[in-house]
């Protein structure tokens, strides 16, 4: 989880103000987890750990900079990975290593543009295997969040690192080019969760968790918008010859699983 301090962006936040934020819910039993087991613990050999979340049942969706040991700069080898579909108190619904893990072709890990970073801080894991488990079911996409909009999160993080943990209003209080500014709270570890918004009463996926940031010094989250970054990656990765190619569209949830509790309107 990287740290920014926001001086001298400019953001947009003439939007609505934003949502009374909810508090985080620890989700340690198998009904307050149900429909979430597709966020899981993506574990960095001995480097610590990041979120992950399954967007087709072979392939993970993470921050690149998770790949990147965090005080050497050099890509973490990709034997080292291995992703905890549901991790909870000792046990995932799934066990998975990683076959290939490819960063955003712009991502560079030690540039020095926050703003740059954080628009291309996407990375793809394709699974040993794939995941085909009635419990955990990809999450649909649904990018393009507007400033005023309300979110959610999923995340661990370093003091929550046994069982996820579940943001269920938060709120895009701002954009900056290819990035969400978020009201949410996030820590390390939480790089790499998955930002959701409520359509239809299902959650759909936004964002993915760059980093932690400051603004008029209170603490905020940046996410990157996944749209057209994700797109890019997808592009790259069918190039690349991955395994998964032209297999399965992304998948958009019609019905059970996750479900957040529908925020009331002001």
């Amino acid at each position: 989880m990287r740290i920014l301090t926001i001086l001298g962006l400019i953001l947009w936040l003439a939007g609505p103000a934003p949502a009374q934020e909810a508090r985080l819910k620890s989700l340690e039993t198998g009904d307050d987890s149900r429909g979430w087991e597709a966020v899981g613990k993506l574990l960095l050999g001995d480097r610590g750990f990041c979120t992950g979340v399954l967007i087709r049942p072979g392939l993970v969706l993470t921050a690149a900079h998770c790949l990147y040991d965090k005080e050497t700069g050099a890509r973490i080898e990709t034997h080292a990975l291995e992703f905890l579909a549901g991790w909870r108190n000792g046990r995932a619904a799934a066990y998975r290593t990683v076959r290939r893990a490819l960063a955003h072709p712009d991502y560079v890990f030690s540039g020095s543009e926050p703003a740059e970073r954080v628009r291309f801080d996407l990375a793809l894991l394709e699974l040993d295997r794939p995941i085909r488990l009635p419990s955990v079911r990809p999450f649909g996409l649904e990018p393009g969040a507007l400033t005023g909009d309300r979110v959610g999160v999923v995340s661990y993080a370093q003091d929550r690192a046994e069982a996820p943990s579940l943001q269920e209003v938060c709120s895009v209080i701002g954009r900056l080019p290819g990035a969400l500014v978020l009201s949410c709270a996030v820590d390390f570890g939480s790089s790499g969760a998955p930002v959701f918004i409520l359509r239809e009463g299902m959650p759909r996926l936004v964002s993915i968790v760059s980093a932690k940031a400051e603004l008029d010094g209170r603490p905020i989250a940046l996410g990157t918008d996944i749209g057209d970054p994700l797109e890019d990656l997808l592009a790259e990765l069918d190039h690349a010859g991955g395994q998964i190619r032209r297999v399965e569209p992304l998948v958009r949830m019609e019905g059970g699983g996750a479900k957040f509790v529908r925020p009331e309107l002001p």
